[in-house]
């Protein structure tokens, strides 16, 4: 558990959302900050540029860029965004090669500087970079966690509040399985403030189901691929402004021990039928890091979905070195 005081966070990798995230965690004044990256100058200009705007948005932490794993000295949590990102025509699997190296080198300065902390695996192919760092660490399970599913239910909320003109914060919204084309929006749960998002879209449609549930799957569909349409977009990388914010909600969830319930890479020890495997699952996070994975009742087409996806992943961990 996190002691009081001022909390150290490290950001590997000074990348698009490593620089965003070192921003918004200072301006947040949720601790002091290491942003360590390999490219020498990068951590260390991107550092500067935001200790610039200390005064303006008034935070009196420290942020420190570096090219050195022992900086990371006495962290309290670890965020790992380092790792070649998608171009277009890649999925989130055709990184597993190329980023299996960088996470077993950042793991290894991890465990040899920050024995303590807590890690937020961020790098794709998600669930196996999670899996790979926790092997590599030896960390206990709770202590390693993957962001995916905040994101994707955050991206499902997006869309739903689009198609029905309301306010996304009113939305809830969850998505669950692997961190790939195969995740799991759990329809049935999608809700605008208690009020399911199926009956609104009934309503909308003006009592056509067949044409909401048309317009549901095109919102479940869009989810699923919405980290590729970023990709397609920009050309030249991937999201980075809402990766940043998600990881942010479960950065807060650990130093606050909020004890918050959402989605992230968990290990499973039997929950859902899977043994084994880190999974997008509901968790309460807090300040033990994944304090609980809630288990709830699936039906048959959700089933078979999450296992579906639960394959992909068990099949991607099965090339890993």
């Amino acid at each position: 558990m996190i002691k009081l005081g001022r909390a150290k966070i490290a950001i590997i990798g000074s990348g698009n959302i490593g620089g965003i995230l070192a921003f918004h965690a200072t301006s947040r004044k949720l601790g002091d900050i290491v942003l360590y990256d390999v490219v020498e100058g990068r951590p260390q200009g991107k550092s500067l540029d935001i200790s610039a705007a200390a005064r303006e948005d008034e935070f009196d932490l420290r942020i420190v860029g570096t090219n050195d794993y022992g900086d990371l000295k006495d962290s309290n949590i670890v965020i790992i965004t380092a790792g070649a990102t998608r171009r277009p025509g890649m999925s989130r699997d055709d990184l597993v090669y190329i980023n299996t190296k960088i996470i077993r080198d950042v793991s290894e300065g991890i465990k040899k500087y920050a024995p303590n902390s807590y890690i937020i695996v961020v790098s794709n192919p998600l669930d196996a970079m999670v899996t790979l760092c926790q092997r590599y660490t030896g960390f206990p399970h709770q202590r390693v966690m993957g962001m995916a599913g905040v994101l994707d239910s955050a991206r499902f909320a997006t869309f739903i509040a689009w198609e029905l003109g309301i306010s996304v914060r009113d939305i809830n919204a969850t998505v669950l399985g692997g961190h790939g084309d195969s995740m799991v929006p759990i329809v049935r749960f999608a809700n605008v403030n208690g009020i399911p998002v199926m009956e609104l879209l009934v309503r909308k449609y003006k009592g056509d189901k067949i044409h909401a549930k048309k317009v549901m799957d095109g919102l479940v569909q869009r989810t699923q691929k919405a980290g590729g349409e970023v990709v397609k977009l920009l050309q030249d990388g991937s999201a980075y402004f809402s990766p940043a914010s998600s990881i942010l909600t479960m950065v807060e969830a650990i130093i606050q021990n909020q004890k918050r319930l959402m989605s992230a890479s968990a290990y499973l020890t039997g929950q859902f039928g899977v043994y084994g495997y880190y999974v997008g699952v509901p968790c309460i996070i807090g300040a033990e890091g994944v304090e609980q994975i809630v288990e709830f009742e699936m039906t048959e087409e959700e089933k078979a979905m999450f296992d579906k996806s639960v394959a992909a992943v068990k099949n991607l961990v099965g090339t890993l070195p």
